[in-house]
């Protein structure tokens, strides 16, 4: 798995930051890329929610369905892949006072063969700039709440 890691730090309390990348509804707003992030079932937050996602990589849709694996209201959300395009992503809060420190892991697999390269050559020039972005549209948007 291909992992990308960013850390950066919004001026704004631990728990309005957990609640808004919580809330299923403004992870398009923030999150480059996701065209489409819909609960599956009745549970839409908490350990064993599951979305289907789809993620747009220049002319690509990549379809997921990702299960929330780890959650820990104001500490971490986990989400794992359970079909579809294979990523998983972390997503842990530091409360710092009257900020928050977010730290982000990415990871994805491609498949094997030919289209595994010919997907990476698609993803893998863009995905810093992916986790750049995102980074700096939640912290706009996370500087918004306050």
């Amino acid at each position: 798995m291909i992992h990308v890691r960013h850390s950066a730090v919004a001026d704004i309390p631990v728990d309005l930051a957990f609640s808004y990348v919580d809330d299923y509804r403004n992870v398009p707003e923030w999150m480059f890329g996701v065209a489409r992030f819909q609960p599956v079932g009745e549970q839409i937050s908490g350990l064993g929610a599951v979305y289907d996602s789809t993620m747009r990589i220049g002319p690509k849709d990549l379809d997921s369905r990702v299960e929330v694996v780890e959650w820990e209201r104001n500490r971490v959300i986990v989400l794992d892949s359970i079909a579809g395009f294979r990523a998983a992503s972390s997503w842990t809060f530091t409360d710092l006072g009257d900020a928050t420190r977010l730290d982000v892991d990415f990871g994805y697999r491609l498949p094997g063969g030919i289209a595994g390269r010919t997907l990476g050559m698609l993803i893998e020039p863009i995905v810093g700039t992916a986790i750049r972005q995102t980074e700096h549209a939640l912290r706009t948007r996370l500087g918004q709440l306050v």
